[in-house]
């Protein structure tokens, strides 16, 4: 099926967004395919291959590898905006995170688009809610001319965990992951199931906030389903042509519906050791990009449809 055949359908199943189309992002690594980390002008050599796609990319922690002394920078230089992320699954990770950026935020908020505490700390159970909140409150003091929220896993939102986050009405930036390549799905029912996830969050947030649901600022943190060279989990197939499949059927959708979408992820990441995945196989995490290590596009016409 085409985005246009699949879409209207989805819509209309799917609770009332903004009328205005969402935005593509990118998840981005801060590492060279050889594993040495990235400097500013590797940045702007990243910027400048995604320009035609987005000027907005999100990334983890501040400080490892330099990240946010190092990128704001040619995110100036390229007109690019960032997402900078902290990582509070320890003190001394969040200590390091927030000195980080205490060194490279002030004065140049205007290309910081926002800071991210936590990338799926309540999935993995690092952290309660009340103690991520509080890290958060800590960053928000820190840096008030920011915007500061929090990703994690589509289901943690959906399923009360992040409630005590969520009813606080002290934050109101939150970006759900999901991925149904996770989920075991078959590529022909990958984009319902990425739909009804990114909708079980999203009302949930929305009912959980109250009146405040209408300052909530909601988007996908990551998506995404790995090329060729990739591995299989379960029904879903790693596979260049399914890749393009769904980033036009899903990812195009989501943003037609009108939510942002960090994909997941700009560049392969060759460095990458190989994990482990939740069915106890071996995983490969090297072939998620939209482009190659060498920034080299994966298909022709990358950029979502406008009508």
């Amino acid at each position: 099926m085409r985005v246009s055949s699949v879409v209207p359908f989805l819509l209309a199943a799917l609770p009332a967004v903004s009328a205005d189309r969402g935005t593509l992002g990118f998840a981005l690594g801060n590492k060279n395919k050889d594993g040495s980390c990235k400097t500013s002008s590797d940045y702007q050599a990243d910027f400048e291959s995604l320009k035609q796609l987005t000027t907005v990319v999100r990334t983890y922690s501040a400080k490892d590898c330099s990240t946010a002394q190092n990128i704001i920078p040619a995110a100036k230089a390229k007109g690019f905006k960032v997402v900078l992320g902290v990582w509070p699954d320890t003190q001394q990770a969040f200590d390091d995170d927030v000195a980080a950026l205490s060194k490279s935020v002030p004065g140049n908020e205007g290309v910081v688009e926002a800071i991210t505490v936590g990338s799926e700390v309540l999935y993995r159970g690092d952290l309660t809610a009340q103690a991520l909140l509080d890290r958060i409150e800590t960053v928000q003091k820190k840096f008030p001319k920011v915007t500061v929220g929090t990703v994690d896993s589509w289901n943690k939102f959906a399923d009360g965990t992040a409630d005590p986050i969520i009813s606080s009405g002290k934050v109101n930036y939150f970006l759900a992951n999901g991925f149904a390549y996770w989920q075991g799905q078959k590529i022909d029912n990958a984009t319902n199931t990425y739909f009804d996830d990114m909708a079980q969050a999203k009302a949930h947030i929305e009912q959980v906030a109250g009146d405040n649901a209408k300052n909530i600022r909601f988007g996908n943190g990551e998506t995404g389903w790995p090329t060729n060279g990739g591995t299989d989990y379960g029904a879903a197939k790693a596979s260049t042509e399914l890749a393009q499949e769904y980033y036009r059927k899903a990812v195009c959708g989501m943003i037609e519906w009108g939510v942002d979408v960090f994909y997941f992820e700009a560049f392969d990441e060759p460095w990458k050791p190989t994990s482990t995945g939740d069915n106890g196989q071996a995983s490969d995490e090297t072939h998620w990009g939209l482009f190659t290590a060498d920034r080299k596009p994966k298909w022709d016409n990358l950029a979502c449809p406008t009508n």
